[in-house]
């Protein structure tokens, strides 16, 4: 695994956090873009890892 590899799947599971976290405070409305940028980085993630 390189490090842009760890890199992103680290993103991906702190930006899960917030997004939760977000969702718990304020309701999914507000923390769609911090779920969405955690998907977003976890399909980047699998994409790398498919193209090896």
């Amino acid at each position: 695994m390189k490090l842009i590899d760890i890199i992103l799947l680290s993103l991906a599971a702190f930006f899960v956090i917030i997004g939760i976290y977000e969702t718990m405070a304020v309701g999914i409305g507000q923390a769609y873009t911090w779920v969405m940028v955690a998907a977003m980085l976890f399909l980047i993630y699998t994409y790398r890892k498919k193209g090896k």
